[in-house]
């Protein structure tokens, strides 16, 4: 009789474990069972839901917990993205929360390092399907490599009194930036069972998920949820203003849900309840509009000025790598003629103007790339280099600057001639996707050296390693930036006179008269 207990107690215990036991390329987060797909030392898991979809009465709250699932989810398909103008390469939907992951581990218990990648395109467009930012190569370099989405525009951040009133925080209009760091709170709970390490989670984007970044690393709400920050042209240190320019992109709450009233009239509806009952596609513009499609300083997510947060310490102080592109004026900069880039200039800054106009000259008869410096600083240069020398006056940890410069040396009679390298180049360069019969070979290897420096980032804190020159942390004290241009070097930074000339603007806005001078 003891025998045959034991028999049905070994047998019990063989069908639980054979009911648990996970098949190559599957593996069990807290809501169920994922299958992914294996590929080339790689397992791949798309289209991970990590909240609940964001639709019906969930419109423009805070992410919800996801659902668990029964059976086996199959993760083998990007999810579309959220929606937007345009049409994505994965399609596009309100049901938009999910993420990807690349791993090279073939255990649970490698603790390989982990990137998450936070895609840009104005908090108005984007998509983790892009190809351009396939995870793969990076992952082959040794990091577990995750991709998360978040809302965008109208759906991922408007304001409204209303929406206000009903959150339990008496806030809104961050929608996007909570998607975001709900996706880090998943990764936080999940990511060990992909191999990657929690303790050791860097946060990346560029341009709008880049601006993202510098917004985690002042969000109390993100505090823990990464070690690392890579800022590819961004940063957010500009004060607010009721109207907006590149580089002073912040409205208050109350501007914010000013702007969300009219919104809300002008689509015909008398509250955010009719609103809600909307399909997505009547107000979902096609373009890039305001309002509603940028963070705001809400006192809770960004708690206040971010400029002001990190003068006084109060910022996630975690080790970054900061830079941006030379030319990024030329994505930007509209003004055709020296009289209509001088009409602007006076028209922004005011009192500033002049000496700005004087440290960022435009030509006799054209706007050259001396002129188009002046969006690239204000939007991204300044950016950066004020986040690098807060950081390395009030923080601990260290700050890695750099400067990509990679393009041809365009002859005189072309018409790229005396150009950079526009928003948005680096990207390719980063995660490896450069055509091959279209790179030059100092394209592959300042694509080789960033891949390196990204990936030596995630492990180490530090982005130096064997194969790659040595990248010093950035101070007042030794102002080096890595140049990434033909081969990477180390230079002084970009137009640094220009800078302090605009720095001084800065200051002023937020003096008493700054501030009135604004509205």
């Amino acid at each position: 009789m003891r025998n045959i207990r034991i028999l049905a107690s070994l047998f019990i215990l063989a069908a639980v474990a054979s009911c648990t036991s996970l098949e190559p390329g599957q593996v069990k987060v807290d809501e169920g069972i994922l299958q992914g797909t294996v590929s080339e030392g790689l397992t791949i898991f798309k289209g991970i839901p990590f909240a609940k979809p964001p639709v019906g009465e969930l419109r423009w709250k805070a992410p919800q917990q996801a659902e668990k699932w029964d059976g086996i989810k199959q993760a083998i398909e990007f999810a579309p993205a959220p929606m937007q103008g345009g049409n994505p390469v994965a399609g596009k939907s309100e049901d938009c929360l999910y993420l990807n992951v690349w791993t090279p581990a073939k255990t649970p218990d490698e603790k390989v390092p982990v990137l998450v990648w936070i895609y840009g395109g104005g908090f108005s467009f984007g998509s983790t399907s892009d190809p351009v930012s396939d995870g793969e190569m990076l992952a082959k370099k040794g990091v577990v490599l995750v991709s998360v989405a978040y809302r965008v525009g109208q759906l991922g951040f408007l304001a409204h009194p209303e929406l206000s009133a009903e959150s339990p925080d008496k806030v809104s209009g961050n929608y996007g930036l909570l998607d975001q760091i709900a996706g880090l709170q998943w990764i936080q709970k999940n990511i060990a069972k992909f191999g990657g390490d929690p303790d050791k989670v860097t946060i990346f984007g560029e341009s709008a998920g880049a601006i993202s970044v510098s917004m985690l690393c002042a969000s109390p709400l993100a505090k823990g949820l990464f070690c690392g920050a890579i800022s590819q042209s961004g940063g957010s240190f500009g004060p607010t203003r009721p109207t907006t320019y590149p580089g002073e992109n912040m409205k208050t709450l109350k501007q914010a849900e000013a702007d969300g009233i009219e919104y809300v009239k002008n689509h015909g509806a008398s509250s955010i309840a009719e609103l809600r009952e909307m399909p997505a596609e009547k107000f979902i513009p096609q373009g890039w509009t305001m309002p509603g499609g940028w963070p705001i300083v809400d006192g809770f997510v960004i708690p206040d000025d971010q400029h002001k947060l990190y003068e006084e310490g109060k910022y996630n102080d975690v080790p970054v790598l900061i830079g941006y592109n030379s030319d990024e004026g030329a994505s930007f900069s509209w003004e055709k003629t020296p009289e209509q880039y001088i009409s602007g200039v006076k028209g922004r800054y005011g009192e500033f103007a002049d000496a700005l106009i004087n440290a960022y000259p435009v030509g006799d008869n054209t706007v050259p790339k001396t002129a188009r410096d002046l969006m690239r600083d204000a939007a991204f240069g300044w950016q950066t280099w004020s986040w690098a020398r807060l950081q390395s006056q009030t923080g601990k940890s260290k700050v890695y600057y750099y400067y990509f410069d990679q393009h041809p040396d365009f002859p005189e009679d072309s018409p790229m001639y005396g150009h950079g390298s526009p928003h948005g180049q680096d990207v390719a360069y980063v995660f490896q996707h450069l055509d091959p019969n279209n790179a030059s070979k100092s394209d592959l290897e300042i694509s080789e050296a960033m891949g390196i420096y990204w990936t030596n980032f995630a492990k180490y804190g530090n982005p130096n390693g064997e194969g790659v020159p040595e990248w010093n942390a950035f101070s007042d004290e030794t102002p080096e930036v890595m140049y990434l241009q033909q081969k990477p070097h180390v230079g002084a930074v970009p137009s640094e006179t220009a800078l302090k000339v605009l720095d001084a603007y800065f200051e002023w806005r937020r003096t008493p008269n700054g501030k009135d001078w604004a509205k």
